[in-house]
């Protein structure tokens, strides 16, 4: 049977749905993996190493100790602030010659930085306005009289730093990066180029750190594991750990945060993980914290998870409509097939009989469909990489087994799940069809097959998300449009056939007439005649149209909403210490220098020591984290008015009120375990503030504006002594109003976050870039479901088209008729296809993407038209040849 229906042609139009079902998810599967591998490889150079053990203090040796038993490498860095001030070089002092040297020596400039590490520097702003600069050392009044200082970041880092990724080095200003795996050599430093204008220093100065003077041998270009912390947006300068205690800057009290790099084998990484665990949480050490990608940096693990998320809504997207393709294929095969299952009945063959033949022919078809879509989706993803050229811009990892098990499991989900529910029928058609053609066999067990079906792969469609909730979305997304269209469209062509009818329907007397009201009411009429059938080719291009009208969502809102979340123009220099009598000065002096329109927030130090009435203290508290955020003080703010990039997400905005209220930023309110309606009291400056959480906010970190966690109304704070921040965007050519501005403020700490944001840009147009090419991909796949959508019911409009001609119809009355089914059915599915595209977008951006999407008030009619055009193209494309022939033709050939 298998031969024959293949001999045939039975088999080809579902095998070939299967076959780019196949090759569509495998190939998105293959690229994703090794895309995700490659974001995993790369976002471990964002902390240098595979695991860091982090302390605010000198770690203990038993972690060196144990890491070198299991043959792992490490390396240190101790990081802090400190003044740093340039010094006059003497005239003896030799040309910066050995620098340029060890420049010239480097490696080739690394690729581009990838999308996890950078997309997640986002979250850097919250750290600005949360943590605040005690410097380590400071170097003496005489030291730095006459001389340029700048607050600096002081980088010391061991032999063999970094263990992953490297640090890009130039010799001068303006010069690329050439990456290094070295660290600066004794008695020299390297600095980040923007200390050469505001300390007046250059490559070969001297730079005076604490007490000891440095010689500037290079300039950092990339330093990928720079981290999040408020200390790390000062300027860098980086020297070997060597050099450290000759500066004298790290003393009892010192602000200093310590890490062990450590690296290796998967194996012993994981062991090593595990054992480090156990000494952490189960020793329950104070100031101690491990990071990875997994669970020590959020904002590396998020950017991992919104870049996986795009991956993966294209890879489901385009499992709907492999779904939609092979049921509907297998539904045009099945009512093909229904003679040729009354004739084995009548032959004795039972129901088990020809159910067993059909599942052996499907499991056969299945394997052999899903092994060459796997194969050529192992194709495909050469060809997508080929196509997407230096746009990736790195060297991406070789794909591992499972996107090709995943195929061949989704092929046989799939098949199974949507192919054999219309095969249902055929085992339980009555023998009696053989001479009475209007009977079919039980379509119970078809819909319980596609309810079955539509379980299975629900599932598949959450194990490939790896998440519940992106995948119960889609899934449920398309669950709920297989019943409401099926529904609506029942109920659509209800009401348009009774419409048509009445003696006032519009089709008759609005604006129709003659043979035009004949031909949309006959339309109508044959429509609703055959509802099922017709229902069922409403909701497969519905279905289709959805998910090609979301991926246009997702491809230009979600997208723009991503590359929106961090603008080029964001805020780039971040300005703290403003004292109140300066406010007036400061904001004349950026207005003279075209910076209008600044806007400076008051930041008051407090701490929190109650929650209703309860004394709180770090105890309280299991996460290592949170017990930090309760030994210090918050930085708390006071406005009247909601930021622009805050959202209340939970009870009421105080808005003008005169009592003491608070509004919370949500991820701290959670750490805390704080919700709306708690009291809570904080000492601000010897004095205690009572105060409910009226409501919690959701913030935009990666607007890099600045926000607070805690913010009260005016009159409950302005009375307390204040300093002020603000931040603001100069442009490129413009960085010599920061250098008059320090000149002119010394007090002020100008924090340049310019470079992250360049960074970021550039990583967030790639990782856009390839998933529009996905897109494009998918959309490929799209066309199969408008094709298969169509074909679904051609074998009626075809026998219809004869009857009607036979009957004496001109050619002009049938094409008029096939027309308005066409234009009837394009319609409703385009119509609640962009109806639930909308929907399922908006759910998908606020639930999964965190952006906010706008309602398009166009979608509707733009969805309806391009259903319309789908459909009566496709639809006359596919019947104009055979509506040309004889009908008799046509009557006898039983097509």
């Amino acid at each position: 049977m298998t031969v024959r229906d293949w001999r045939a042609g039975e088999l080809t139009m579902l095998l070939l749905a299967l076959i780019l079902a196949v090759a569509a998810l495998s190939s998105v599967g293959f690229l994703a993996d090794r895309l995700a591998r490659g974001l995993e490889r790369d976002a471990r150079q964002m902390i240098g190493a595979d695991l860091v053990v982090r302390a605010d203090h000198p770690v203990d040796p038993q972690f060196v100790e144990q890491a070198r038993n299991w043959g792992l490498r490490t390396a240190s860095t101790t990081v802090f602030p400190s003044m740093v001030a340039a010094i006059a070089a003497p005239a003896s002092a030799a040309p910066a010659s050995s620098a340029s040297a060890a420049a010239a020596s480097a490696a080739s400039a690394a690729s581009a930085a990838s999308a996890a590490s950078a997309v997640a520097l986002t979250a850097a702003a919250t750290v600005v306005s949360t943590t605040s600069i005690a410097s380590s050392g400071v170097p003496s009044p005489d030291s730095v009289v006459d001389v340029p200082t700048r607050l600096a970041a002081v980088k010391a880092v061991s032999a063999g730093y970094p263990l992953r990724g490297s640090v890009s080095i130039a010799a001068a200003a303006n010069e690329t990066g050439a990456a290094t795996h070295s660290v600066p050599a004794p008695g020299t430093v390297w600095i980040d180029p923007q200390l050469l204008d505001s300390l007046h220093v250059k490559v070969g100065g001297t730079l005076k750190v604490g007490t000891r003077q440095f010689t500037v041998a290079a300039l950092i270009t990339r330093e990928l594991d720079r981290g999040f912390a408020f200390v790390n947006f000062s300027p860098r300068v980086m020297l070997r750990a060597d050099d450290l205690p000759s500066t004298g800057l790290l003393t009892f009290g010192s602000r200093a945060t310590y890490r062990l790099l450590v690296a290796g084998s998967p194996a012993a990484v994981a062991r090593y993980t595990a054992w480090a665990h156990e000494q952490v949480d189960g020793n329950r050490l104070r100031g101690v914290a491990l990071e990875s990608i997994d669970d020590g940096q959020p904002q590396v693990r998020d950017t991992l998870a919104r870049a996986r998320h795009f991956l993966t809504l294209v890879a489901m997207l385009t499992a709907l409509l492999a779904a939609v393709a092979i049921a509907m294929a297998a539904h045009r095969y099945a009512r093909r097939h229904l003679d040729g299952g009354a004739v084995m009945r009548c032959l004795g063959a039972s129901e088990r009989t020809l159910r067993g033949l059909f599942l052996v022919e499907f499991v056969l078809v299945g394997l052999a469909g899903s092994a060459l879509g796997v194969v050529l989706g192992f194709a495909g993803h050469y060809a997508l990489l080929q196509w997407l050229g230096g746009l990736i811009g790195v060297s991406l990892p070789q794909a591992g087994i499972l996107p090709a098990v995943e195929g061949i499991a989704s092929g046989l989900v799939l098949l199974l799940g949507f192919a054999l529910p219309p095969l249902a029928p055929l085992t339980s058609v009555p023998p009696g069809r053989v001479l009475r053609r209007e009977l079919e066999g039980d379509t119970r067990m078809m819909w319980l097959g596609y309810a079955v079906g539509i379980a299975c792969f629900g599932a598949l469609l959450m194990v490939a998300a790896g998440e519940i909730e992106l995948g119960a979305i889609v899934a449920g997304g398309f669950a709920a449009g297989m019943l409401g269209f099926g529904l609506l469209s029942r109920v659509a062509l209800w009401a348009l056939a009774r419409l048509a009818r009445s003696r006032n329907g519009i089709i008759g007397f609005g604006g129709f007439g003659g043979r035009a009201a004949l031909g949309w009411r006959y339309a109508l009429a044959s429509l609703e005649r055959r509802s099922g059938a017709s229902a069922l080719q409403i909701t497969a291009l519905g279905i289709g149209l959805m998910c090609l009208l979301l991926l246009a969502i997702t491809r230009n809102d979600l997208v723009a909403g991503w590359r929106a979340s961090t603008p080029p123009d964001a805020p780039n220099q971040f300005v703290i210490d403003i004292q109140p009598d300066q406010t007036a000065a400061f904001k004349a002096f950026l207005a003279q220098h075209g910076e209008s329109g600044i806007t400076l927030s008051p930041m008051i130090r407090g701490r929190l020591i109650a929650l209703n009435g309860r004394p709180i203290g770090a105890d309280d508290y299991k996460d290592d984290n949170t017990k930090r955020l309760i030994e210090r003080e918050f930085n708390l703010s006071y406005t009247s008015e909601l930021p622009s990039d805050n959202r209340v997400i939970a009870g009421d905005w105080y808005g003008a009120s005169t009592r003491p209220e608070i509004s919370m930023e949500e991820g701290i309110a959670k750490a805390l375990k704080i919700k709306v309606g708690d009291m809570t009291r904080f000492d601000v400056a010897g004095q205690q503030i009572d105060a409910p959480v009226t409501s919690l906010r959701k913030l935009d970190w990666g607007s890099f504006r600045v926000n607070f966690f805690v913010v009260m109304p005016p009159a409950a704070l302005a009375d307390f002594p204040a300093t002020f921040i603000t931040s603001f965007h100069v442009a490129g050519d413009q960085h010599g109003v920061i250098d008059a501005l320090v000149a002119r403020f010394p007090n002020l700490t100008v924090i340049d976050t310019g470079a992250l944001i360049a960074q970021l840009q550039r990583v967030l147009d790639q990782v856009i870039g390839a998933v529009q090419f996905l897109f494009l991909f998918t959309l490929a796949a799209g066309v199969l479901v408008l094709y298969a959508a169509l074909a679904g019911t051609r074998d009626e409009r075809v026998r219809e088209a004869a009857l009607l001609r036979a009957l004496g119809a001109s050619s002009r009355q049938v094409r008029g008729v096939q027309i308005a089914e066409f234009v009837v059915v394009g319609g409703l599915a385009g119509l609640m296809a962009a109806l639930g595209a909308e929907i399922l977008g908006a759910v998908l951006a606020q639930r999964v993407f965190s952006f906010h999407l706008t309602f398009n008030p166009w979608l509707p009619l733009l969805g309806t038209a391009a259903g319309i055009v789908c459909a009566t193209a496709g639809g006359w494309a596919s019947l104009r040849a055979v509506l040309a022939r004889p009908a008799l033709q046509s009557l006898r050939e039983g097509v």
